[in-house]
């Protein structure tokens, strides 16, 4: 599928407050939003998870039009927002009943589902496949531009294909300023890790992408969860991703990352002995309860900069943080960075998710 890139004059960038949704349907900015996105254009909006990058779900030159914009892949699937559960039924068939059990628990939420598609969604929305992934937003402003749209919405995250996913529209116009007609600038998310994809399309459901929804909760609901074995790898050669970011590298920073796994002290002992013997720009990510470690090293060494994802007694402020912590790399011009590992239980496991795959499952094991 060939997706040529639009020009755009200027893109409109709007600041809306995530007050009562009610409110919202009143903000002349919003529908605003609207009337792009049922012209056929692309409006960038927050969600609780990412900035998404919207388009009309239904309007197969619409959704051409987000490949172009982000230079993705055609065969990367995108998620179908909508804004109302019973919405589902108007994309999907064949919607099995550990859906509804789902969705009563987790939707609004960080959750989408993999299921099977009707002949309505094109195939530039569902990446070639019979399958379409869905999710209902927990975000007012998200939530309105849909209802406003009267369509579900198609929306990845609004970033270049392969860079860290934006938290921020400051994030979001660096990367779509130009190629996008209106950015929805509705703060900073509050979760900073998209959602969880679960395939509901066999009789086990899957895991494809791991999220603020865990394992752990999903095997709560469902009597069984399988892990699809593309969360610890890259898809190579022909195969077909059933979901975002399965295929491709994601989430990567312009330097070369690594990643360090083991014991906490060795782990420690390696990153250390890494940033005293290097002479190029290098960053360690590292955690608050860790970061005076490296304090004497980096005030001596103007070449290292260390920056803190967050506590490893929170995982949830390292998942807020990741996307724009690796986006300060890129700002400060490292040259190499190093990161701890971190706990793969809970949302521990989205974080893992995301840094290996923001290193090319570079892991160096100590």
């Amino acid at each position: 599928m060939e997706t040529k890139e639009t020009e755009i004059k200027e893109t409109i960038v709007k600041k809306i407050d995530n007050k009562d949704i009610d409110k919202l349907y009143q903000d002349e900015d919003i529908r605003l939003a609207a009337d792009i996105i049922k012209s056929g254009g692309l409006v960038a909006f927050p969600t609780e998870t990412v900035y998404g990058l919207g388009a009309d779900a239904f309007m197969e030159e619409a959704a051409k039009k987000i490949y172009a914009a982000k230079g993705r892949p055609s065969d990367n699937p995108l998620i179908v927002h909508i804004s109302e559960i019973r919405e589902v039924d108007d994309i999907a068939e064949c919607i099995p009943d550990i859906f509804y059990s789902l969705a009563k628990k987790y939707w609004p939420g960080p959750m989408t589902v993999v299921l099977k598609k009707r002949n309505i969604v094109p195939d530039a929305t569902s990446g070639g496949l019979d399958t379409v992934a869905v999710r209902l937003p927990d975000n007012n402003i998200a939530r309105a531009i849909i209802k406003e749209s009267g369509v579900p919405i198609a929306a990845p995250s609004a970033n270049t294909s392969g860079r860290p996913s934006p938290t921020k529209a400051i994030h979001v116009l660096e990367d779509m300023n130009g190629k996008i007609d209106m950015i929805i600038d509705g703060g900073t998310v509050g979760i900073g890790v998209e959602s969880t994809i679960i395939d509901l399309t066999s009789d086990i459901p899957t895991l494809l992408r791991p999220g603020a929804v865990t394992l752990e909760m999903l095997e709560n609901t469902c009597k069984r969860v399988d892990v699809d074995p593309a969360i610890e790898h890259l898809l190579t050669g022909n195969e077909v991703p059933k979901a975002p970011g399965m295929k491709y590298k994601h989430y990567a920073p312009k330097a070369d990352m690594k990643l360090v796994r083991g014991n906490e002290s060795d782990v420690l002992k390696y990153l250390k002995g890494q940033i005293q013997n290097s002479d190029r720009l290098i960053a360690v990510l590292t955690v608050d309860e860790h970061k005076d470690m490296f304090d004497t090293v980096s005030s001596e060494k103007l070449n290292i900069k260390v920056l803190s994802l967050g506590s490893s007694k929170n995982p949830e402020s390292i998942a807020y943080n990741l996307f724009d912590i690796l986006r300060k790399c890129d700002e400060l011009g490292v040259e190499y960075i190093f990161s701890e590992s971190f706990d793969e239980r809970g949302i521990g496991k989205a974080i893992m998710n995301r840094l290996k795959k923001a290193a090319g499952f570079e892991i160096i094991d100590v």
